[in-house]
């Protein structure tokens, strides 16, 4: 069936981008809203708009009971959750298909395995994909210490439901893995209703690489390249860029093909995303992001995809659009997070409102925010308000591009790290592509001026 109409269960520039998407495929678009955001673009530009609580994240787009409801009063067929929020919840998910709606994702068991690490491991393997050495669930210090006797110091401690950089404590001695395997349970527990940790081996100086997928119901599976993600600030990514510099074609294809096995193995449907840490020649998978990315523009500039019109096809049951010899690689295309965050104050969010705006244009040059000037940044919501993507035909030419985008923009009434990345396009390694994901908080601590 090809979707009629969609309730859009997000905020911001994401929940705009996938309104967009559904008026070019002539597909009705239903927003969502709190309180703080009843005066949104998305809610401006849908077709129609549904209340759904109080400002508070957990009072409104967090909360799976009243966003289902909007989607049932709206009668819409299908429900797109963006990223974040409730979008890689397999209980949301599950809710939706038991509701008659289609889940415009995978599916929801899917969600689930990929979302337990140890579950998505053992997927790798099975699909003869390489992984981090590690170990199986630990309930406790002294099987977290016996483990890591096998696994190698140093280690990670990781929370098996985990994403987004939280419920990870580093050890490098086994007094030391006694005492954060404790914080790391805690932190597990708080985050995700789910206390229970794996040890991974730490690798040294890795770089963070992904690979984009995109499969249908008709079981093909293609990739969409590779996205360098290595410089980033607590497990937070600050920039991305597509290709990954400095990749053999080997390697590169290694890295593509994995990526495709592991999505065929599991039974995934829609657009998705295969991580890996790449050490010299070797990568090891780490986890599947089971939606949309934020970085997915620089993947849309390489390939000259639309990755939310594909999400969006898929879902109405229509085969891809391309075949794995269709998607071809052009050009270099780098993105810049622009937070409501001051670099100067330790990256402190800084909501208010937007005084002066003047945004960046030009060729290859592509800015996705839900932010006007007189908009008020609110206090309850990630600090991500726009992400700045440039392209150009080499590599080098998108460093300049980007150089000459983010001279051009322009933030005025509150911090945001606009300034970093003008300072960080100038620091050696990134202009060499030779960073690694300790690069940047290197480079903060030697540097802290934003």
């Amino acid at each position: 069936m090809t979707l009629e109409s969609v309730l859009v269960a997000n905020r911001g520039e994401i929940a705009l981008r996938v309104v967009r998407a559904c008026r070019e495929l002539g597909i009705r678009s239903v927003a969502v809203y709190s309180d703080a955001d009843a005066s949104a673009a998305h809610v401006r530009h849908a077709d129609d708009a549904v209340h759904i609580g109080k400002s508070s994240a957990s009072k409104s787009y967090l909360n799976a009971d009243a966003v289902l409801e909007a989607a049932r009063s709206a009668g819409v067929d299908a429900v797109h959750p963006g990223y974040g929020f409730l979008s890689e919840r397999p209980s949301f998910a599950a809710a939706v298909e038991e509701a008659g709606l289609t889940f415009v994702g995978p599916p929801s068991s899917v969600i689930a395995t990929m979302g337990d690490k140890a579950a998505a491991r053992a997927v790798a393997r099975s699909a003869d994909v390489p992984v981090v050495p590690g170990s199986d669930e630990v309930s406790s210090a002294d099987d977290a210490v016996a483990a890591a006797e096998e696994v190698g110091y140093p280690v990670l401690v990781k929370a098996s439901a985990g994403g987004g950089g939280r419920g990870i404590r580093p050890a490098a001695s086994a007094d030391e893995l006694r005492t954060v395997v404790v914080e790391a349970q805690r932190e597990a527990s708080s985050a995700f209703g789910s206390g229970a940790v794996y040890l991974e081996r730490a690798l040294q100086g890795p770089r963070h690489v992904e690979v984009q997928v995109l499969a249908d119901t008709h079981g093909s599976v293609v990739h969409c390249f590779e996205r360098e993600c290595s410089l980033q600030r607590r497990r937070q990514k600050i920039l991305e860029e597509a290709p990954a510099p400095g990749l053999s074609s080997e390697l590169r294809s290694a890295l593509c093909d994995a990526a495709v096995r592991l999505s065929s193995q599991v039974g995934y449907v829609g657009a998705g995303t295969v991580e890996f840490l790449v050490e010299g020649d070797e990568f090891f998978f780490i986890e599947m992001n089971t939606r949309i990315q934020v970085e997915h523009p620089i993947t849309e500039w390489i390939t000259g995809l639309d990755l939310v019109a594909e999400q969006l096809r898929i879902a109405g049951g229509e085969p891809l659009s391309v075949a794995q010899d269709d998607v071809v690689r052009r050009g270099a295309a780098i993105e810049f997070r622009v937070n409501a965050e001051d670099p100067d104050q330790d990256f402190l969010p800084s909501p208010g409102e937007v005084t002066g705006l003047e945004l960046p244009g030009g060729p290859g040059v592509r800015v996705d925010t839900a932010l006007m000037a007189g908009d008020v940044v609110p206090p309850f919501y990630d600090s991500l308000v726009a992400k700045l993507a440039v392209w150009a035909p080499t590599r080098e030419q998108a460093l300049a591009r980007g150089r000459r985008a983010l001279a051009e923009y322009r933030v005025e009434g509150l911090p945001t790290t606009i300034g970093l990345h003008r300072r960080l396009l100038d620091e050696q390694a990134v202009v060499d592509g030779t960073y690694d994901i300790t690069t940047l908080e290197t480079w903060l601590e030697d540097s802290p001026r934003g």
